[in-house]
């Protein structure tokens, strides 16, 4: 790695010192300051840990150091890297600078990598873009690299698309490239938020390998005080724009002085504590119902060969009761989101079939099953992309009631819509604002009051909190428990966050390759889990411990889960589980008793 020139002075000095800076934005009505008067340092080494709510300035206050804001961005202070002053840089400078002596890791790697460019390309073109050679030299330490961050099969990888690559393996590549040019700061911003349990401990303990056996510094932005637990240093907390708090990650995680802080560790203890219970009336009639259900997707791995079945659901029922909650967890590709569509019947399975309400799903005909999805509502991940943003929040809302009661008058209809918004905590003056204009967990809320105008039995909620930073998380949580409480709401809720399955459902099915791994009562199956998999999920859920933390992270273990396309012979999980036996490869375990309620897939279940 190349030497960022430091200050004569000798050592000791930061790597990174930025001293009273600030970003503000002009607009039609004046400046807006994003940061303001911010004084931090990074030293050679180690890994400062940046958190805070959503719009606190934390990406800003490093996009705008580093030349990445917006081109009506305007500086202010000093940000000092070694001896260089970086606000007097011109673009060209700052662009050299980047990658060569700073390598930044973004929260979506889809988004940050060139599509239509091979993984070994963009290593390639990156490495001597700043370091020169030839293209041999550069296809070597593109190997060299991929080996570094874990990835498996590294030469096979080069040739392969950002889209052909998994989650996990993304945003190693991303890593790989952010590190191509050997720089000794790594700015890594949220690289673990849309990535399940397992997939963010091995990202995590990559970190943590990178910074202790390559001397890196890190700089990492979340609001997962969890995530920081186990790499963090020191951690800086912000505010509107501002640092409030810094010091050690044990005095700020032990002992935080600010009201705030203490806030943000209550909202994550509390969205981590406690199980749900059920309320009054539920447990009625049969709501929603999957019996054997299989989809199979052809695909084609190239122009002129013939398409693979990939198993995405492999016959998976499940049960829900009016008044109920389930959720239903596993990691990327398990089959959660597939097995939801179908269950929803925006998805027509192979094999199987879906129950409404005690009305089989097949025997509906055109109009019959329109009026009976009003009964089915879905809330998704992303509230932004979810929302039109050519519609007010007062017609988003009213939408579905335009379907299905085309003939209530505009009066009555504007009163639903604002009762809707009342239910989630919206007031009457947000009505007329564009998607745009509303904060995630506004958005987020949105999407909760569109679905419930139309008083559904089910809602299916599909990861929606993975984008909200904790606060928001919180209150969307304890809405949805309030809510619940007050009304027979049935939920189907899908999320790879175990802690807020268990807050807020009695019953969870865990899936692995699109078979089902464990499932019966939440308390059981998260607080005594019999499967293997199931273990490992819980195993790899983040503590807000830093003493704990770090030798957790050490012990992670690094791996793929097998390809559905190429599953294992026998039980899915044997090539991940510690406790398999040669009768694994033969045999597919089914689901046998472990409790009251309680069923696990494991040849060994009586054993482990």
């Amino acid at each position: 790695m190349r030497s960022i020139p430091m200050n004569p002075e000798g050592a000791g000095q930061p790597l990174l010192r930025l001293t009273g800076f600030g970003v503000s934005f002009r607009s039609a009505h004046g400046s807006v300051a994003a940061v303001h008067g911010v004084d931090l340092a990074v030293q050679p080494g180690e890994c400062l840990g940046v958190a805070g709510e959503s719009g606190a300035g934390k990406s800003q206050l490093f996009l705008g150091a580093f030349g990445l804001s917006a081109p009506t961005a305007r500086l202010h202070g000093s940000a000092r890297l070694g001896t260089q002053e970086l606000t007097q840089l011109n673009a060209r400078a700052l662009a050299a600078l980047r990658g060569r002596q700073v390598g930044f890791v973004f929260q979506d790697p889809m988004s940050a990598l060139t599509p239509h460019l091979s993984i070994g390309a963009q290593l390639t073109e990156t490495y001597r873009t700043h370091l020169g050679g030839s293209a041999a030299a550069a296809r070597a330490a593109a190997l060299r690299l991929l080996t570094q961050v874990e990835v498996p099969e590294a030469a096979r990888r080069l040739g392969q698309f950002p889209h052909e690559l998994s989650g996990g393996l993304r945003q190693r590549a991303m890593i790989a490239l952010a590190l191509a040019a050997g720089p000794q700061l790594l700015i890594a911003d949220e690289p673990t938020t849309a990535l399940d349990v397992t997939v963010q401990a091995q990202i995590l303990a990559l970190l943590q390998k990178l910074k202790r056996d390559a001397a890196l510094a890190l700089v990492l932005i979340t609001h997962d005080l969890g995530v920081l637990a186990g790499l963090a240093d020191r951690i800086s907390v912000m505010r509107a724009g501002g640092v409030i708090e810094s010091g050690t990650a044990q005095a700020v995680l032990t002992a935080p002085r600010q009201p705030y802080t203490r806030a943000l560790l209550h909202a994550a203890r509390e969205l981590a504590g406690g199980a749900a219970r059920a309320p009054a009336g539920a447990g009625g009639a049969m709501a929603l119902e999957a019996h054997e259900v299989t989809v199979r997707f052809p695909v084609r791995a190239g122009p002129w060969r013939a398409a693979r079945p990939l198993v995405a659901v492999d016959a998976v029922s499940l049960g829900l009761r009016q008044g109920e909650s389930l959720g239903l967890v596993g990691e990327s590709g398990s089959g959660k989101s597939t097995l939801a569509r179908v269950a929803l019947g925006l998805l027509t399975p192979e094999a199987g079939r879906i129950v409404w309400l005690g009305r089989p799903l097949a025997q509906l005909d055109a109009a019959a099953r329109r009026a009976a999805r009003r009964g089915l509502q879905v809330v998704f991940q992303d509230p932004l992309a979810s929302l039109d943003p050519r519609c007010s929040v007062q017609r988003a809302v009213a939408e579905g009631l335009s379907v299905h009661e085309p003939r209530e008058e505009a009066g009555a209809r504007r009163a639903r819509v604002r009762r809707a918004l009342a239910r989630v905590g919206l007031g009457p003056e947000l009505e007329a604002r564009f998607p745009h204009e509303l904060s995630g967990g506004q958005c987020q809320r949105v999407q909760l009051a569109r679905a419930l105008v139309l008083e559904p039995a089910v809602l299916v909620l599909d990861e929606p909190l993975s984008a909200l930073d904790l606060s928001t998380q919180a209150q969307i949580v304890g809405l949805l428990e309030q809510m619940r409480h007050a009304t027979p709401l049935t939920l189907l809720f899908i999320s790879h966050n175990l802690s807020l399955v268990r807050r807020l459902c009695e019953r969870v099915l865990v899936l692995y390759l699109g078979r089902p791994m464990e499932e019966g009562p939440a308390a059981a199956v998260l607080g005594a889990p019999r499967h293997p998999y199931t273990r490992e999920l819980l195993a790899a859920v983040p503590q807000i411990d830093p003493l704990r933390e770090p030798q957790r992270l050490r012990a992670v273990r690094f791996g793929e889960p097998a390809s559905p396309l190429h599953p294992p012979s026998g039980c899915p999980y044997r090539t991940r589980c510690p406790h398999a036996q040669p009768r694994c490869s033969s045999e597919l375990p089914r689901l046998g008793q472990a409790g009251p309620g309680h069923r696990a897939a494991c040849l060994r279940l009586g054993e482990i």
